[in-house]
């Protein structure tokens, strides 16, 4: 049966959704290292150079995609394709890639919330740096604890999304990203007047070419490509999910324009909470989970009324985490409904299911299943799904959206200027044909390529 399509009430709940979906734990736990590393404020721009030549043409392709066919993935190469061509098929990657990226995503979400749980406890106070190294290691190689955390991330995520579009997915994630921004404005203003911060601010901000020579200039602009392209989670159809449920009334580089601000506002201001405190408390800002659950923890510790901002902490990471993975919720659940017709609550209940089970596997990687290395000697089943998702659907998927609408063979550019350009707002500019038909999705492939050089220490 066809079920009148759900719009959302408000323009800034299509923001805040849509930017609640690219703002992520790699905004906290990747952007300011690579900041750091790479050269600082020349990093920075290299990097939002990226963002405007390469993540949001095509974030609004797969926004046009989306409001076109007001479906999510899983059916909207169906409805636009020409008649006898095959891109329906990649529906099957896009609705993987969101499933896959939710089988390690509800693990380390977990741990946050474990994370913000035992700080409201108290359990860090007065801990030493090795035991809260211990904290973190017995987290990970507790199967049932990991479990359970992963189930509770599930629950509330599936539990949002049941109460619908509007009342649900919409309101709690506005009410979530409005709160993340104010502690994060919070944070920030607590970190920059912390003693010797200004050293961490100049280490952060000041462009370094010291940086740029250490690493190599290829090296450098791969860092930027590779972050811009990631950071917005695009390829996949979980943007394009968004676009199904908006209006026609503005036009969709616009906001796609004012999605990727928010989420480069986040990951920038996310290093001006890490580096002043880092710097004042002499500790080296590493990069990855290390940086959340072993690293802060221990600079809440020696700061005064640490706890209280351990809480503030934890519970931005907990909404930045869990905006994320609403939005992949609503996004699998919309599959169900676009592919079967059933009712949002059938797709939730067998999603739930779906989703708590796929996650296993991940949890028991840290453990129980740790003697599987799928990717060498030191690696996890997170990593082997995450390399899936982010170096093989991400940049394939995308590939398959510049194309699928700028070709004639596929929805073309015709109708995607058309759809891009409906409404009020900032136009896509058609002069720009030439590029997003032959140069972007050079530049696409070669972040595919990289990618693997990349995680194969080949370059």
């Amino acid at each position: 049966m066809n079920q009148e399509r759900e719009r959302f009430s408000s323009r800034l709940g299509f923001i805040l959704i849509s930017a609640g979906c690219a703002i992520g734990l790699g905004n906290v736990w990747r952007f300011p290292y690579i900041t750091g590393v790479y050269g600082g404020g020349i990093f920075v721009l290299i990097y939002f150079l990226f963002l405007l030549i390469l993540g949001l043409p095509i974030m609004t392709m797969e926004f046009s995609v989306g409001r076109a066919s007001k479906k999510s993935v899983a059916t909207s190469f169906d409805v636009l394709e020409p008649k006898g061509t095959k891109w329906h098929i990649f529906k099957w990657f896009g609705m993987a890639g969101n499933y896959l990226l939710m089988m390690f995503y509800t693990t380390i979400s977990g741990w946050m919330m474990a994370y913000l749980f035992h700080m409201i406890k108290g359990d860090f106070v007065g801990a030493k740096p090795e035991d809260i190294e211990g904290m973190f290691g017995g987290l990970t190689s507790s199967a049932g604890a990991s479990i359970f955390w992963m189930i509770a991330v599930c629950i509330i995520g599936f539990a949002i999304c049941a109460l619908g579009l509007v009342n649900g997915v919409e309101k709690i994630t506005k009410a979530m990203m409005s709160c993340l921004l104010i502690i994060l404005i919070t944070l920030v203003i607590r970190s920059v007047t912390l003693p010797n911060a200004k050293e961490g601010l100049a280490f952060y901000l000041l462009p370094n070419l010291d940086g740029i020579k250490e690493n190599g200039l290829w090296s450098t602009i791969y860092a930027a490509m590779g972050q811009a392209f990631f950071t917005l989670s695009i390829g996949m159809g979980s943007m394009a999910i968004f676009g199904s449920y908006v209006s026609s009334d503005r036009t969709l580089l616009g906001e796609g324009l004012n999605i990727t601000i928010l989420d480069t506002f986040v990951a920038v201001m996310s290093g001006l909470i890490i580096f002043p405190a880092c710097f004042s408390f002499g500790v080296n800002p590493g990069s990855g989970p290390g940086l959340v659950f072993i690293t802060l923890p221990n600079i809440f510790n020696s700061m005064k009324f640490g706890q209280i901002w351990g809480i503030v902490f934890y519970v931005f990471m907990v909404f930045a985490s869990l905006s994320t993975v609403v939005a992949v919720f609503e996004n699998i659940i919309s599959f169900a409904i676009d592919l079967s017709g059933c009712s949002r609550k059938k797709a939730v209940a067998i999603n739930i299911v779906a989703v708590v089970l796929l996650s296993i596997p991940c949890v028991l990687g840290f453990n129980l299943w740790s003697g599987i290395q799928p990717l060498g000697a030191g690696s996890t089943i997170l990593d082997l799904e995450d390399f899936i998702v982010s170096n093989n659907i991400l940049p394939l998927g995308s590939l398959v959206y510049v194309l699928f609408c700028t070709t004639r063979y596929g929805w073309g550019w015709k109708n995607f200027i058309k759809e891009a350009n409906e409404g009020k707002g900032l136009k896509f500019p058609e002069k720009l044909k030439f590029y997003v038909t032959f140069i972007l999705p050079f530049i696409v492939f070669l972040v595919f390529i990289f990618g693997y050089l990349d995680k194969f220490g080949l370059l």
